[in-house]
């Protein structure tokens, strides 16, 4: 730790005024306010403050004399136990969180009508976007599709802090879209801090999913974006789209192979929809037995088949011949 970094206390509640006092009298051991006051420029009462948030912490001492003195506990032992306190008061937190989150899940949800909720207003439904991810702490299956929000699809934050503490996150996108640059960027930023992303030709559901147990989705699926969406909790709806969402899954192609594909493995991929045999394709395409090994290898874990015709019809339903 840099000794000069005053917001060092942080992690334990306390503010950088704290840190600059302890810092200080670590290296003048027996100071009293005087001398902290005209070293570190704070106010009395800021010093005050910062003082007694120091004793209550157990960092520091008041000696009983006068005028009153102070000297700092030593850092290892003191601050190793107020992180250990610390911790155990976060590992209370989050068992409280899972009591209250068990109470939820098991509170009645009132009529039937209740199970759909309808927002409307794009402030309203980034607010939504956002805390159903917020809220996830397993996955969130995303299938994306123009049109967008405001016109233009706008960089997700809250997943790239949601990969960052455990959240899976996979999406389907509308492979079109990626012909942007500018959209395969932020496309690539996902897929580069933990997404796993699929591809589709043409996919226009377009939803998110939370754990498998609230779902968002547009109030519309025609061209021009509505400003609405549909919030499904937990219901035979929602089971539904979890479904329509793992089939969907199943059929799109990973975006790397989606993106990658040459137009030679197209035309292997044609002919082996066509359930043509290896020496046909050769001659076809011109190629030797070892250029045809190599590269039927590589489609086969590409496309997560075990033989050469299933990966033909892999390819065929993900609209890749």
């Amino acid at each position: 730790m840099d000794p000069l970094d005053v917001d060092f206390l942080e992690p334990i509640g306390l503010g950088p005024a704290e840190g600059a006092v302890y810092l200080e009298l670590l290296r003048h051991p027996r100071a009293d306010a005087r001398h902290l006051a005209a070293e570190l420029e704070l106010s009395g009462s800021g010093l005050t403050r910062a003082l007694a948030n120091l004793v209550d912490a157990g960092l520091v001492a008041r000696l009983a004399c006068r005028p009153a003195r102070y000297v700092p506990a030593p850092p290892q032992v003191a601050l190793d136990a107020l992180a250990l306190r610390r911790a155990e008061d976060l590992d209370r937190l989050r068992a409280t969180a899972r009591r209250l989150a068990s109470t939820y899940e098991q509170a009645p949800r009132g009529a039937p009508g209740d199970l759909v909720e309808l927002i409307e207003g794009g402030p309203a439904v980034r607010h939504h976007i956002a805390q159903l991810q917020l809220a996830a702490q397993e996955e969130v299956l995303i299938v994306d599709c123009p049109p967008y929000l405001g016109g233009a699809p706008e960089l997700n934050i809250t997943e790239l802090q949601g990969l960052r503490r455990g959240v899976a996150y996979r999406t389907i996108y509308h492979l079109p879209v990626l012909d942007d640059p500018d959209r395969l960027a932020e496309v690539t930023t996902y897929t580069e801090a933990g997404e796993q992303a699929r591809a589709l030709p043409d996919v226009r559901l377009k939803m998110m999913i939370a754990d498998r147990r609230v779902a968002l989705l547009p109030l519309s699926f025609d061209e021009s974006e509505t400003g609405a969406r549909i919030v499904v909790h937990r219901s035979p709806l929602l089971v539904t789209l979890v479904a329509c969402f793992d089939l969907l899954w199943e059929r799109a192609t990973p975006i790397g192979t989606a993106l990658r594909g040459t137009h030679r493995d197209k035309e292997m991929l044609a002919l082996l929809a066509a359930g043509r045999k290896d020496a046909a394709i050769m001659r076809s395409l011109d190629i030797t037995q070892r250029t045809m090994t190599r590269r039927m290898s590589a489609l086969l874990t590409e496309l997560d088949a075990t033989t050469r015709f299933q990966a033909g019809v892999q390819a065929s339903r993900r609209g890749l011949v």
